[in-house]
């Protein structure tokens, strides 16, 4: 691993606002706990193996952010839309830094680069001072110009609070104030940090099946909690691929959705793995094979 540079954090402006609302959600996580019985613990673990693989890692990440595949429209903005109930902001914001942090991995310029911030940086802390990219709508929106123009991603991103709290008062009239508090605050906490992880352990710990130009690896318990997120050195090496598990033993949950969606004639053009050596002949195919937009 090579020597962590810190981040000068005196000329940075705190996020009143992202440390009011993570402090909140992890207060009201613990606040569960006496809540707590089994099937409000089902229902905490039923929404975050469906939401964080289906909303997060499959619509966010390698449908949105990376283009690993096509849907329907209709169905893009349903998927969208069980993306919202994570909890994770806006989902314009989320998509242009994840480009952006493609662009500049590891770099000064990386939003949550652990190599230059350290682990707890890239695992949250960056949270909690204001960026200049995402303080500047002119910025951040040329990361996604596909995006941009959906009026119903601005409708997402501008209501995303009130979005994840949507399935309050469905839970409230299932089971009561175990099933809110472990369904929406002890859910959400949780599905943070598993996602945390991927910006912090996978450029921090692992091995790499590929010599990226970054600090990217692989990470087995990240990738079991992520739905196959923490293969990230693979996804690295080839950042529109769908696949994230290039190795036998590499799980990849996620992929086996694209798969079922591509089966039933959901999912089209499935960006499938590239062999470098025998498929890419010259430099120029290499860049617009790894270009994330």
């Amino acid at each position: 691993m090579k020597k962590l540079r810190q981040i000068d954090k005196r000329n940075l402006r705190y996020h009143y606002g992202n440390i009011f609302g993570i402090t909140l959600i992890h207060i009201l996580a613990i606040a569960a706990i006496p809540f707590f019985n089994w099937k409000a613990l089902g229902v905490c673990l039923f929404l975050f193996f469906i939401i964080s693989p289906i909303g997060v890692t499959l619509t966010y990440h390698r449908l949105l952010s990376h283009r690993s595949f096509k849907v329907p429209r209709w169905f893009e903005y349903t998927l969208a839309t069980i993306g919202a109930l994570s909890g994770q902001g806006p989902v314009l914001i989320w998509v242009a830094e994840h480009r952006l942090h493609h662009n500049f991995s590891d770099t000064i310029k990386d939003p949550h680069s652990a190599h230059h911030g350290g682990f707890w940086w890239s695992h949250v802390v960056h949270l909690f001072y204001h960026k200049a990219f995402e303080d500047d709508v002119k910025q951040w929106s040329r990361y996604i110009p596909d995006l941009f123009r959906h009026q119903y991603y601005h409708f997402l991103s501008k209501y995303n609070f009130l979005i994840a709290l949507s399935i309050a008062p469905l839970l409230y009239f299932l089971g009561g104030w175990p099933f809110v508090m472990w369904g929406i605050p002890m859910r959400v906490a949780l599905m943070l940090h598993v996602t945390w992880f991927v910006n912090s352990a996978t450029h921090r710990f692992g091995y790499r099946n590929f010599e990226t130009k970054d600090d990217s690896s692989n990470v087995w318990w990240v990738a079991l909690l992520s739905a196959g997120e923490g293969w990230h050195n693979n996804h690295h090496a080839q950042a529109n691929c769908a696949i994230h598990g290039r190795m036998w033993w590499e799980f990849d949950l996620t992929w086996q959705m694209i798969r079922c969606l591509e089966a039933i004639g959901l999912a089209t053009d499935v960006k499938r793995p590239v062999q470098f050596q025998d498929e890419i002949n010259n430099k120029e195919q290499l860049v617009e094979l790894l270009k994330v937009v």
